[in-house]
């Protein structure tokens, strides 16, 4: 992740953002922190199902929430976020903030459709850095029966080799899928 510019002016002013974590502690750091940024008009919640009466009341820009909530939904709390039909708020950045970032949680928070999973300890630096790199991303949006959020590919990587690609923009279709049909059809 690149290091931000110390002369790059961030306003926050505008900015809201829900804060759901429901520890005394870690909410008042996050609270602190935001508070830092900036950030004027922010909720704190401390279970989903306040989270969720806010979402239902007010358009949010960044969801910063505690990964070890006691409630074991917060997965679901995320899937719920990007399956509901009110924009803008299933479109905001959501960043989990979680002290345990092995595999299955990371894959777990990608697979709910969090943009961004940030370990503790966290420092106004690292969730700066996360609420900048979420803001700059450039996946699309993506919705199917399965799973809604931002494209879980982050990278155009071509298919693993001697196999095709599924889509016909992989980047392995444009030469190799040419290449091989050239050769079946006997052209040079």
């Amino acid at each position: 992740m690149a290091a931000l510019n110390p002369n790059t002016w961030l306003n926050f002013a505008q900015a809201r953002v829900l804060l759901l974590d429901d520890h005394a502690t870690g909410s008042n750091i996050l609270i602190q922190i935001v508070r830092a940024f900036g950030v004027v008009h922010f909720d704190a919640c401390t279970t989903i199902a306040e989270a969720q009466k806010c979402i239902a009341d007010k358009e949010f820009h960044l969801i910063l929430i505690n990964g070890n909530l006691k409630d074991p939904a917060v997965y679901d709390f995320i899937n719920w976020l990007r399956r509901t039909d009110t924009p803008p708020n299933c479109y905001a950045s959501v960043i989990l903030i979680a002290g345990h970032t092995q595999r299955s949680n990371v894959e777990r928070a990608r697979d709910s459709g969090a943009n961004v999973i940030l370990a503790k300890p966290i420092s106004p630096t690292s969730v700066l850095e996360r609420i900048v790199w979420a803001s700059r991303e450039k996946r699309p949006y993506v919705k199917s029966t399965v799973y809604a959020g931002p494209d879980r590919r982050f990278k155009e990587v071509e298919p693993p080799r001697g196999r095709s690609g599924r889509r016909q923009n992989d980047p392995s279709r444009t030469a190799s899928d040419a290449d091989a049909s050239r050769q079946m059809s006997g052209q040079p």
